[in-house]
């Protein structure tokens, strides 16, 4: 009987023994396995890197694109303040050559600020200024024109321009100056 009881609790130990020996075996196969798991491998590498590569390409180009067309509208609005300092020395000579149409005895004088007004007028014309061309019966547009004042009108004129007191300008497409002009109102 002894025999066995020492056959059984040997049987026993044994078994717990392998029981034991299977799960460190388990334990170091899911370290294994984490293992190979955690280092990606080449493949996955390169992907990732040409992911990285594509995506900071894409953002260099914005860049670049964005810095591109700020230059282009800078330049072109480069001289606006030198523009509108200008106007009222175009504003002064059309009214100098409005006023000396009456004047026979300066003429020769005022064939001379007429070639320096035109002069004036080519050379910002070529910088990228541009007049409104605003004229009497014109829909009155608040985007280009200033209202100085109402004045009662015909029904034709209601709603429009009846007179320009000063002329508009743009540089390219922007705005520089607003025309200033008289609308007509409704009676």
């Amino acid at each position: 009987m002894k025999e066995k009881e020492e056959k059984a609790n040997t049987e026993e130990l044994e078994g717990q023994v392998d029981t034991q020996e299977e799960e460190q075996q388990e334990e170091v196969g899911e370290e294994e396995n984490e293992t190979k798991a955690e280092p990606p491998s080449l493949e996955e590498q390169i992907g990732e890197a040409k992911d990285k590569y594509l995506r900071l390409y894409s953002e260099f180009e914005n860049f670049r694109r964005r810095t591109a067309k700020e230059r282009l509208e800078l330049i072109s609005t480069a001289n606006r303040d030198l523009m509108s300092e200008l106007l009222p020395v175009i504003d002064d000579l059309e009214r100098a050559m409005a006023a000396s149409e009456d004047d026979k005895e300066g003429k020769s004088f005022k064939e001379g600020v007429e070639l320096i007004q035109n002069k004036l007028i080519k050379t910002l014309e070529n910088k990228g200024l541009k007049k409104m061309g605003v004229k009497k019966g014109d829909k009155f547009d608040d985007e280009k024109h200033e209202a100085i004042t109402q004045i009662p009108a015909e029904k034709k004129l209601a709603g429009k321009v009846v007179d320009v007191i000063e002329e508009g300008y743009y540089l390219g497409e922007t705005v520089v100056r607003f025309a200033k002009v008289v609308v007509g109102a409704k009676q």
